[in-house]
């Protein structure tokens, strides 16, 4: 960045190249990002937060059902659907879709899966045999599956989930397809889901007005106006990591500002693999090492662990994995560089607008906080203590800890487990009436 004096970057810069040398082509690419920021540009770039200046803009998004997922909609006529306002799309020709979105022929023949395009994009699409789809997706709408859903009407569980969308936050550097099996599990629970990602390009180029933003902001006016076409609609947040954790935050801000009724729409939040409150650079960089090595970073390796205690505060012994030389440098270099990035005025301001926000503004609804002892991004103290601060402000506060699964792996290491405490925490905090009946 363009703050960042000479003597900082240069020893930076040639400590990169070795590192980017040494490691996979693929960890090249994306280091090349940290050095252009390192080098600074007008614009000044920031590689972390999410900003909460955003510019007003309503999204555009369009959606697409597949005939074999949903062979049974008779019960469109009964619940309304979020399906798209084809109105908002540009006039195309070859286009014929009736008013109606919600008839079977449309909604058999053009839809699968909600693809929210972001409203920066030309609304150009392209349509195929079966599919309207818009390019540039940033977000994605799952529809429950059909056999989770009460056509007769008689469950008022099932009602509920219908009711409900759970939003998914991914961490930093997951894909729309990381975010499936977590989306899968929902829609087969009978709720309807939002699976929200930042590419990793966008953060590493994160500037104020930028695609993040435009994205969050596109997401927020979605969510927005669906809880304002019927006032029974509600919201669960489920987030990955800190970058979901903080998205979250912004998030909530947005909702404050634009109507603060929308905070009391949130009935629950559920997070995975964080959070840590404080902007400690050591975490930042265990988090970006662990997006730009990936499966070659320990952060990914779990541990086995001498003891079977899951009580907040317990004293667990591990026996962990030692980063290698490249990683270890490469951590080196990347505490540094956040040690000069989150103490810049501007973003230290941001991140605590936001931590504050999480810390003493977040909803009166039921928070599940899923982690572990082997986390080698998150530290499992750092997670008890805000857990702690949480239940002291009078939040209904639940914690599993997974003692030796890895970071955000915790579904894939132990997939009953997280899916019974899914369940158990949806089912009888976050919509107590399925207490009885799921």
């Amino acid at each position: 960045m363009g703050s960042l004096s000479g003597n900082i970057q240069r020893p930076l810069v040639a400590a990169a190249a070795v590192i980017a040398a040494s490691v996979s082509a693929d960890v090249s690419d994306k280091f090349s990002s940290l050095r252009s920021l390192l080098l600074g540009s007008e614009s000044e770039p920031i590689a972390a937060s999410v900003s909460g200046s955003f510019q007003d803009q309503k999204s555009l998004w369009v959606s697409h059902i597949s005939a074999s997922k949903l062979a049974d909609l008779s019960f469109v006529s009964r619940i309304r659907l979020p399906v798209p306002n084809v109105d908002l799309l540009a006039p195309n020709p070859s286009c014929n879709l009736a008013p109606s979105v919600t008839s079977l022929p449309a909604l058999r023949s053009a839809y699968q899966s909600a693809e929210l395009a972001k409203a920066s994009k030309p609304a150009a699409f392209t349509i195929g045999a079966s599919s309207l789809v818009v390019p540039d997706v940033s977000y994605k709408w799952h529809l429950p599956e059909t056999d989770a859903v009460d056509l007769s009407g008689s469950s008022s569980c099932a009602l509920e989930k219908n009711r409900t969308v759970v939003v998914l936050l991914g961490w930093l550097g997951s894909k729309q397809k990381h975010m499936k099996k977590y989306a899968e599990w929902y829609t087969s629970r009978g709720y309807h889901v939002i699976t929200f990602t930042l590419p990793m390009n966008e953060i590493m180029s994160y500037q104020v007005g930028g695609k993040a933003e435009k994205n969050v902001e596109s997401l927020v006016n979605h969510l927005a106006d669906w809880l304002d076409e019927e006032q029974q609609k509600n919201l669960v947040f489920h987030t990955f990591s800190n970058t979901g954790w903080l998205t979250y935050g912004a998030i909530l801000e947005k909702f404050q500002k634009q109507d603060s009724s929308l905070m009391g729409r949130v009935k629950g939040c559920i997070v995975d693999s964080a959070p840590v409150a404080a902007a400690d650079p050591t975490v930042w960089a265990s988090g970006f090492s662990a997006a730009f090595l990936k499966k070659n970073s320990v952060a990914t390796k779990g541990s086995t662990s001498s003891s079977c205690e899951s009580n907040m505060g317990a004293r667990i012994n591990f026996s962990k994995a030692k980063p290698a030389a490249t990683e270890t440098a490469l951590l080196l270099i990347l505490e540094k560089f956040f040690g000069v990035i989150l103490n810049l005025p501007k973003v230290s301001r941001r991140l605590a607008d936001v931590v504050d926000t999480l810390s003493s503004s977040q909803p009166r609804c039921p928070q599940l906080y899923i982690y572990s002892s082997a986390d080698r991004v998150i530290p499992a103290g750092q997670v008890e203590l805000f857990i702690v601060e949480q239940r002291k402000a009078g939040h209904e506060v639940r914690a599993c800890n997974f003692i030796s699964s890895p970071h955000v792996d915790h579904f894939r290491s132990n997939p009953e487990l997280y899916t019974a405490e899914l369940n158990h925490f949806m089912d009888n905090f976050v919509l107590a009436c399925c207490n009885h009946s799921s």
